[in-house]
């Protein structure tokens, strides 16, 4: 009996490394772990609560929603409108005309006669001048020595009209005695006319000159300001240019072309105010003269209202505002310009009565300083006129009215002792 031998697993898979041929591998099972309950747990608890809250938050949505939902019709919802109330005031029909603050006198000095090179100018503009002082020369070497030649001519002239006259008289005395001829003394007669003749005109021609020389010298023609200097020495004028310009600013004008139709208005001593904008100053004055006839061209009425300057406070040239109140004054009811559509002498606006919004289409009476006016019949004191959210407004439509609490003038002309103020526009101040 043979012996058997028992190999441990070592050495059996040692030699048993590689199958044998056509040999099926059995597949090998590997031991899985168990899952605790713990964690099999814990994402269901997590997945539903998710589920609870996002249930929670439909419903509350839900519930957000049904509250602010809308059971009023849009056309039904009050419309907000901002309104004022109309002021109970007075209207007197005012015309406003722009004029121009003119001096009393001016001048420009320049040179009237001759062409020449300016060789000095004393005065610079805001300088103070008397009457005769001299503002500027020119260089006059040309018609000097003109002058002096006409001169010459003069007294050449005046010789031979001496010589002419006495050797007529001497012709004459022989006439008696039969000497000459009648004939001849007649032309010497005539030859000492004509040289007495051109003695005169030899004489306008020296003072013809002397009026160039003066030309030479500009002076002030009355006491004045210059208020520009238009060349510099060296500069070449010609007659007509003017060097430099005085004003007198004493007394100024305010010179002012109005509408044709407001002849009857404009009447000499008619009261008017004034407003100076380069200074700033409100005064009243009457108006000192005007034209008898209208401007052929633009159909215009010229009036002017002197101004007493005696501190020369108010700028020539500059802009003056005239305001001519015609008529009494009536009542009247005053709303915003900015709050009416005018159109031909009507104006469109919007009046809230108890809620409700009522188009109306007035008359208006005038309007002033950025207000309009109506008659209280048709506009009573106190009525509630839209000025802000008429675009979107029709007849009958509810609103809920806002009152606006601004303030506003009846754009009459301010006195001195209260400051000019500036507009912000449709009426409304800064």
């Amino acid at each position: 009996m043979k012996p058997t031998s028992t190999l441990s697993p070592s050495s059996s898979a040692a030699k048993t490394d590689d199958p044998p041929l056509g040999a099926t591998l059995a597949p090998q099972r590997w031991p899985r772990s168990v899952p605790s309950r713990v964690g099999s747990v814990a994402p269901i608890v997590a997945i539903s609560v998710g589920a609870g809250v996002l249930m929670l938050g439909v419903v509350l949505l839900s519930v957000h929603a049904a509250h602010g939902e809308n059971h009023v019709p849009l056309e039904a919802a009050p419309r907000p409108v901002t309104v004022v109330s109309a002021l109970a005031s007075s209207f007197r029909d005012t015309r406003t005309y722009v004029g121009a603050v003119e001096p009393w006198v001016e001048a420009s000095i320049g040179p009237q006669y001759i062409s020449a090179y300016v060789a000095t100018v004393l005065v610079r503009p805001g300088a103070t001048v008397k009457r005769g002082e001299i503002l500027a020369t020119l260089d006059c070497s040309h018609p000097n020595a003109t002058i002096r030649a006409v001169e010459m001519q003069a007294r050449a002239a005046d010789a031979r009209v001496r010589a002419a006259a006495d050797e007529a008289a001497r012709l004459a005395t022989l006439l008696d005695g039969g000497f000459v001829a009648p004939n001849e003394v007649e032309q010497k007669t005539a030859l000492s006319v004509a040289e007495a003749a051109q003695l005169q005109e030899s004489r306008a021609n020296v003072l013809k000159t002397s009026l160039d020389v003066l030309d030479c010298v500009l002076r002030a023609p009355f006491d004045g300001e210059v208020s520009a200097r238009s060349y510099d020495p060296g500069a070449f004028v010609h007659p007509g240019a003017a060097i430099v310009s005085v004003v007198d600013r004493d007394t100024m004008r305010v010179t002012v072309d109005a509408s044709e139709k407001d002849f009857r208005a404009l009447a000499p001593s008619t009261m008017v105010q004034l407003d100076i904008l380069a200074t700033g100053t409100h005064l009243s004055a009457p108006i000192s003269r005007r034209a008898p006839r209208a401007d052929s061209q633009t159909r215009t009425i010229h009036f002017e209202v002197d101004v007493p300057n005696p501190e020369r406070q108010y700028p020539a040239g500059s802009t003056a505002i005239v305001h001519v109140e015609l008529g009494k004054a009536v009542p009247a009811a005053a709303v915003p310009m900015y709050a009416a559509i005018q159109d031909e002498g009507k104006a469109k606006l919007y009046v809230v009565d108890q809620g409700t919004v009522r188009a109306k289409t007035l008359p208006v009476i005038g309007e002033v300083g950025g207000m309009v006016y109506f008659a209280l019949a048709a506009l009573p004191p106190g009525s509630m006129v839209v000025t802000e959210g008429r675009a979107l407004l029709s007849d009958g439509d509810k609103v809920l009215a806002h009152q606006e609490v601004e303030i506003f003038d009846s754009g009459t002309p301010q006195s001195d002792a209260v400051p000019a103020t500036r507009g912000g526009g449709f009426g409304r101040s800064l």
